[in-house]
């Protein structure tokens, strides 16, 4: 017999005893007098009846550690469902065949023997509008510190993806900022990709520049920050705010110290939120951060939950959890750290860097003038290897490599500095057609900023074609070989002062 509805039975037949040992005991007239006062009684007692049944699936901490519950007696209880704790700690069920609960919170409250309800509703989260601009948990629980979110609808988190049918090829680009990336690597909305590097070569940097450069953009960004240190989030936070970022970004943040769960719980809440803003026809930017500290926080829950082990002690369906959270990338950026510290920051390895779209995810102003620049880097990138051996050069490639190097120049931006589309061309252009040549690879930075200024004071026109037809015709490269050709005269008439 089930316990529960035993214990409901008991309670309404509880109830049918009280009534009837009250009845004989009421009214002393007429045998008519009693009936007609018993029909009247009859819906008030059975309102009570149905008032005071209620079917509550509960159960009892059998044991309780490392952010892990053994419940028992939660025999309804679904996949995924969240359960709650008598001190008001909500948790997730997933192993059901032994009716193990993984805990989302403080679990110093939660003793052996306290009682546990399901809560009927599987895991999800509020989602509105309110949540841009602020900092939240994995609960989407605000931890900036400036009040309740207020939010009158919620998402599941893990909700099913749009079929290919409703889905379209990718064919607008999300413009980085940085040059690298847009002109070789480039990326288009609904792309997913990797950014591969090792510790400390400015993989973060890439992300917040990414989003420093939807402003304006009618891009919706959310940052999710997995088992970073806190102080590390706080200063992306502040770097975002300083630059009015925040106001089209959510940050949902599980520093290092939170609980596996929550790690493993974050970039579901950042889909969610990002999926909404998707659902009402918004472009949205999701940025993981990243998702090895997932993946580690994963094979802990998976551990304490007594699953069976793989390789390297992670479980089974380990990569059936990336592939749910981002299915597939569309190809990878590779950040080297040898570029890094040999000063070319983003230390971006474009020769082993890829993007699968292609120049699908380009404007034709960036496709006319990107493919010589392709051309002539890869080729530097050969002869560089090449002349390592060699002892003697001819003069053709001698000039090819120093024009090389002067586009690798190029390549260098100062972090939290995205370049716009019509900075970009303007950049890729003048290195490509020689006008770099003639300088010492020092003056070249100093040269392409000062340009950058006078093209956008002294020739507005440029960017207006580029930003409106977005093509490089023949008026836009005439105003521009004008504006390099005076910014050249006036930077070498200071240079020689």
């Amino acid at each position: 017999m089930n316990p529960l509805i035993s214990a409901a039975s008991v309670i309404a037949a509880g109830l049918a005893v009280g009534l009837a040992s009250i009845g004989p005991g009421i009214g002393q007239g007429t045998a008519a007098g009693q009936a007609v006062e018993g029909i009247a009684r009859q819906p008030e007692a059975e309102g009570k009846i149905r008032g005071e049944v209620k079917i509550v699936n509960t159960g009892t901490v059998l044991q309780v550690g490392d952010g892990i519950a053994r419940i028992h007696g939660l025999d309804e209880v679904m996949a995924g469902e969240l359960v709650e704790f008598e001190d008001g700690t909500i948790g997730i069920a997933l192993n059901l065949e032994s009716n193990n609960v993984v805990l989302m919170g403080d679990v110093l409250m939660i003793q052996e023997g306290s009682s546990v309800k399901a809560t009927g509703r599987i895991a999800q989260i509020p989602v509105s509008e309110a949540y841009l601009g602020r900092v939240i948990n994995a609960l989407a629980k605000p931890i900036d510190g400036r009040g309740e979110i207020s939010a009158s609808e919620s998402r599941l988190i893990e909700s099913p993806a749009p079929g290919i049918i409703s889905r379209r090829s990718v064919y607008e680009p999300l413009q980085t900022g940085l040059i690298a990336i847009d002109s070789m690597i480039p990326i288009g909305r609904g792309q997913r990709e990797f950014i591969i590097g090792d510790r400390q070569t400015g993989k973060t940097a890439v992300a917040t520049d990414t989003i420093l450069n939807q402003q304006g953009q009618n891009v919706i960004c959310v940052y999710v920050a997995i088992g970073q240190k806190a102080s590390s989030v706080a200063q992306v936070v502040t770097n975002l705010q300083e630059r009015g970022a925040m106001e089209y970004t959510i940050v949902v943040a599980e520093a290092a110290d939170s609980p596996a769960t929550l790690q493993y719980l974050a970039p579901y809440t950042g889909a969610a939120l990002a999926e909404y803003f998707m659902y009402r026809k918004q472009h949205t930017l999701i940025i993981y951060d990243d998702p090895s500290k997932q993946a580690q926080a994963y094979r802990q829950m998976s551990l304490l939950l007594r699953r069976p082990p793989g390789r390297e002690a992670y479980p089974g369906d380990m990569f059936q959890l990336i592939f749910l959270l981002i299915s597939i990338t569309d190809g990878q950026i590779f950040l080297s750290a040898d570029l890094f510290n040999a000063g070319i920051r983003p230390a971006i390895n474009v020769g082993i860097s890829v993007s699968r779209v292609g120049s699908a995810a380009q404007i034709k102003a960036m496709k006319q003038v990107a493919g010589k620049f392709k051309l002539e880097l890869a080729q530097f990138a050969e002869l560089e290897a090449f002349a390592q051996f060699a002892s003697d050069l001819d003069k053709a490639t001698q000039n090819q490599l120093a024009r090389g190097q002067r586009l690798r120049e190029l390549l260098k931006q100062s972090q939290s500095d995205p370049l716009t589309v019509e900075e970009q061309i303007m950049t890729i252009y003048t290195g490509t057609n020689g006008y770099l040549d003639s300088l010492e690879i020092g003056q070249v930075r100093k040269l392409i900023v000062e340009l950058r200024t006078y093209l956008k004071n002294n020739k507005p026109q440029f960017q207006e074609i580029i930003s409106s037809t977005k093509i490089f015709t023949e008026e836009a490269e005439a105003l521009l070989k004008e504006a390099i050709q005076e910014q050249m005269d006036r930077f070498l008439l200071q240079e020689q002062a």
